[in-house]
């Protein structure tokens, strides 16, 4: 009996196992079994992507011709708008599919898996038109500006047969890198930049959208081609779109959509093109890639700690002037540093960095220059800091027993004097907790510099993982912060211990 159990007991548990594993094989081929198509790219790259104003949806060149593919495949498209400079990890997570945004190919042979190219692109430089630069050799002197991880910063910085070009940028005054090409032109217009260079598809684009403000130089800086990009190794998705896209080349179907957004000229597609397959090229260790991506995050470090310290220093006084005029009993300014306080609270730093910066020629007319980028970090960052320094200040005034404020008094004292030797020492062993707080806040807040084009030194991390098609560099990024975060709190500890006294 024990032992016709114990069969009946091994078999169950084998059909069991069996059961599950046909359930595995059937989940499995589900999930091979592809339902949609998610399509990264950048939301602010006419005509290949972008959001239009009247109907609020993603449209483009590139996302055209992506929904003709999932139509023609029976896939869903889903249409993901990403951050650029985070395009690779987007892909090895598996949050995207593909990047399908007029995504070069040229200098990133071996990094992706990709389709054949179907648009030849140009590089081109665009200016004020009143700018009077009419020439490449005019931009002797300038400020220039390309996006980060582009086709025309790589045209730059690239040294692979790129003389030409290199020789031209070591005569710009200054090779500004910007988010996107919004802040870009934002940038052009009011004078912080004398000239964008970008692709020519976009430039047609922006400029036609904007008037005739801006014009383009006739000289292109490169040219390259576009692909689909896919994750390294995925060649059966790759295959399944390359396939689609060439039977839309032969029945006029990718010819139709290229004339719907003016790049009839533009386009390259051709079946006698081959499939970009190139092998791997040796790689460095990891210890060698840390130590050389710590060398490269070291120039940014500096800018960092300058926006830090700079910002300390400006805010920390200026917080408690603000402080007394929030306490003040005459109305009006009360009132006012109120209303101060409440906006830069309510508002993102990010926001009040841009109208710092862009704010005198876009409100007032008044040109800014190149110079001023960095002075408009440190005010945005000031006003910021002191209208959050100020409360915390206030906090700490108020929280002093009234009978010090008396006894004071009763000595003698002048209001000076019993503020800075009675009031003040007891504020700051109040408020060290909440100052060390936003001290730590600040260390983190600094790489929001970016925002108007300023490098530091996460923005430059950002820039090095997209190059390296890595995440080592953000968390290398990550261990300085951290670092500096420990250090920063570890002094303010030291700090409050000696003001135990005043218990």
């Amino acid at each position: 009996m024990k032992k016709k159990r114990l069969l009946s007991v091994i078999c169950a548990a084998v059909l069991g196992f069996g059961a599950a594993a046909a359930a595995l094989t059937s989940c499995s081929e589900k999930k091979d079994t592809r339902k949609t198509l998610t399509v990264g790219f950048d939301a602010e790259f006419p005509p290949y992507g972008y959001k239009d104003e009247e109907t609020g949806e993603y449209v483009g060149f590139d996302l055209s011709l992506a929904e003709e593919v999932c139509k023609r495949q029976g896939w869903e498209l889903v249409k993901q708008p990403i951050d650029w400079d985070s395009k690779d990890m987007e892909l090895k997570t598996g949050s995207i599919d593909c990047i399908w945004n007029g995504f070069t190919v040229t200098g990133r042979e071996d990094k992706y898996t990709w389709t054949t190219p179907y648009v030849d692109n140009s590089q081109v430089t665009v200016v004020l038109s009143d700018s009077g630069i009419k020439k490449k050799s005019d931009l002797e002197g300038k400020v220039v500006a390309v996006q980060a991880d582009s086709a025309a910063l790589a045209a730059f910085t690239d040294t692979e047969d790129n003389e030409e070009n290199l020789a031209l940028a070591s005569t710009f005054k200054e090779l500004q890198q910007v988010p996107n090409y919004n802040i870009a032109f934002l940038n052009l217009e009011s004078g912080a930049v004398n000239a964008v260079c970008m692709d020519i598809g976009v430039a047609k684009y922006e400029c036609e959208a904007r008037g005739g403000k801006f014009v383009i130089l006739d000289e292109p800086i490169s040219t390259e081609q576009y692909a689909v990009g896919f994750l390294k190794g995925n060649y059966e998705l790759r295959d399944e779109v390359q396939e689609t896209l060439f039977e839309m080349l032969d029945d006029g179907t990718f010819a139709k959509i290229a004339k719907d957004w003016d790049l009839t000229e533009s386009v390259s597609l051709s079946r006698d093109d081959k499939v970009l397959d190139s092998g791997d090229k040796g790689s460095e260790s990891t210890s060698e890639k840390i130590v050389g991506i710590c060398k490269q995050l070291l120039k940014g470090v500096g800018a960092s700690l300058s926006i830090f310290a700079l910002t300390l220093l400006f805010s920390l006084p200026l917080g408690l002037i603000i402080a007394f005029g929030r306490m003040s009993h005459f109305k009006p300014l009360s009132l006012l540093v109120k209303l101060y306080i409440s906006i830069v609270r309510g508002t993102p730093l990010m926001l009040q960095l841009l109208v710092v910066f862009f704010g005198p020629y876009f409100m007032f007319g008044v040109s800014t220059s190149a110079s001023y980028r960095f002075y408009a970090v440190i005010i945005g960052f000031t006003l910021n800091y002191a209208a959050y320094f100020a409360e915390i200040y206030r906090s700490g005034i108020q929280a002093v027993p009234k009978g010090q404020h008396e006894a004071a008094e009763i000595l003698g004292y002048s209001k000076p004097q019993k503020f800075f030797r009675i009031v003040f020492p007891q504020m700051v062993k109040n408020i060290i907790p909440a100052i060390t707080n936003e001290v730590i806040t600040l260390v983190k807040d600094t790489s929001l510099a970016f925002a108007i084009s300023y490098t530091e030194m996460f923005t430059l991390a950002k820039q090095v993982a997209a190059a390296e098609a890595s995440i080592i560099p953000l968390f290398v990024a990550g261990v300085f912060y951290y670092v500096f975060n420990f250090i920063v709190a570890f002094v303010m500890s030291v700090i409050e211990k000696k003001l135990n006294y005043f218990r």
